[in-house]
């Protein structure tokens, strides 16, 4: 699609000029309006503009008219009071949608190649990036991925898109790191939870086992025993308690004899000193032996009932006669060991845990190591298929490199000024639809030998240019360029 007609009337510092499709170059000093062609042209092109004003000062509107060899014609008003015009058509038809339209038959190279140079490497590679012809969607992301990957710029080209999501500085990379990390804390507690685990240890055993069942039996045991050992004191020490019993009898009764003689001779005393209690102290005296005889009885009787009462609490332990009391030592350190072992139940659960989780996380690791390679790996598939904007181009790493006669691939970055402006000039011409026109200001920027070599190329390729390029000229020179 080649340009055949250019008119701008009022706009910037242009009254009135008309151009037939042939490449010029507009040189002078800074002020005398070599760069309002390019201007223009932009604006016709994009309806914007990095200027505030459009309009020639003391004009009321600006206008230009763009058309080409297809049919297509551009007519753009800026008006001061009121709005402004805007009339695309392709042939006969006006474009419905006339910006969207206008943005598929240029590129953004083909409007500021010369700035191209002063991008950094980055953005470089976006632009030449974004123009590799790839249908892919968000959609079909989310084929790829079973998701959309946070974190990413979607505005770019598939290539940056994929080398954006495989990148270590990536969602995906982090997320990882995160991962392995959490499963490295936890092999690590596990390994701490586990050294103070025995060996072989049965978790479900330990957990049915019933503590308190065993110790029910060990109590039962040892009350047993106890009675046993309390049976056999007292058929033991039967004789020695009665002996004892005996002894206090004895005792009782010599206590009494001595009370008695000390109250005869009490009574007698005073029988002989009181005539006149005679004959009371002689009924007392005739008295005693029978109120002795009493307390015989009742000593006798509770000495009897002493030993009726112990032979009676012996009689209880005849049944633990000749039994041997039981050794539970064996069940008192298995209890023990049990109880022991009952303690590492919960440790142990929560190491069961966290294996259980660090699979887990192992998992997802694996599965976003498989979507890090898959982002790797679709560039190489997507290039197979992928219409490049240029034939000696390749893409290494997201990175676009240009293939070179000796074999060696460069980056752009590492590609001559006059070796970036020919890649714009072949990008333009990539697209048979695409409208051949490169606009270059600040051409004074390159050496005499660069630009006439783009010239040249430019012309070969059958490429119009507008070239604007500061000189110590006072005055707007405009030159046809026909030859490189």
């Amino acid at each position: 699609m080649k340009i055949t007609k250019v008119k701008i009337k009022n706009l910037f510092g242009i009254k009135e000029t008309e151009l037939d499709g042939s490449s010029i170059e507009a040189t002078g000093k800074n002020g005398v309006g070599k760069t309002s062609i390019i201007d223009s042209i932009r604006y016709g092109l994009t309806n914007k503009s990095t200027r505030p004003y459009l309009i020639k000062q003391g004009a009321e509107e600006g206008e230009i008219i763009i058309e080409t060899d297809t049919g297509l014609s551009i007519n753009r008003k800026s008006r001061t009071q009121k709005s402004d015009y805007n009339l695309i058509k392709d042939g006969e038809n006006k474009v419905s949608s006339p910006e969207t339209f206008l943005r598929d038959i240029f590129t953004e190279l083909q409007l500021s190649p010369v700035e191209f140079l002063n991008y950094t490497p980055a953005e470089q590679n976006r632009i030449i990036l974004d123009l590799i012809e790839y249908p892919w969607s968000l959609e079909t992301i989310k084929e790829w991925f079973g998701e959309i990957p946070p974190d990413v710029d979607y505005s770019k080209s598939i290539l940056e898109v994929l080398n954006q999501i495989q990148s270590e500085k990536g969602h995906y990379f982090q997320r990882r790191q995160d991962i392995n990390r959490m499963i490295r804390d936890k092999k690590a507690t596990i390994e701490e939870i586990g050294t103070d685990i025995p060996n072989g240890y049965l978790v479900e055993k330990w957990e049915g086992y019933n503590l308190s069942e065993v110790y029910t039996r060990i109590e039962q045991i040892r009350k047993s025993n106890s009675e046993i050992e309390r049976a056999k004191a007292a058929i033991e020490n039967r004789d020695n308690k009665v002996r004892s019993f005996e002894a206090d009898r004895d005792i009782a009764l010599a206590t009494l004899d001595r009370e008695v003689m000390a109250y005869q001779t009490r009574i007698e005393k005073d029988i002989a000193s009181l005539e006149e209690q005679l004959r009371t102290k002689r009924n007392e005296l005739q008295g005693i032996g029978e109120k002795k005889q009493q307390k015989v009885q009742l000593i006798e009787s509770e000495h009897k009932q002493k030993i009726a009462k112990y032979d009676a609490e012996v009689l209880q332990y005849q049944e633990f006669t000749g039994k041997i009391p039981v050794d539970y030592s064996d069940i008192q350190r298995d209890a023990k060991y049990a109880e022991d072992m009952k303690l590492h139940i919960t440790e142990y659960r929560r190491m069961e845990r966290l294996i259980e989780e660090r699979e887990g996380l192992k998992l997802q690791s694996e599965l976003i190591t498989n979507k890090i390679e898959l982002a790797r790996r679709l560039p190489g598939e997507i290039l197979q298929t992928a219409k490049l904007p240029l034939e000696n181009m390749t893409v290494v790493d997201g990175v676009p490199m240009i293939l070179r006669n000796s074999g060696e691939a460069l980056p752009i970055a590492n590609l001559s000024d006059g070796e970036k402006l020919e890649i714009c000039v072949d990008i333009t011409i990539a697209k048979p639809n695409h409208l051949q026109i490169v606009l270059l200001d600040g051409l004074e920027k390159l050496s005499t030998e660069n630009r006439v070599s783009l010239y040249k190329k430019c012309r070969e390729k059958g490429i119009m240019f507008i070239a604007a390029r500061t000189t110590d000229d006072t005055e707007l020179i405009i030159t046809e360029i026909q030859e490189g």
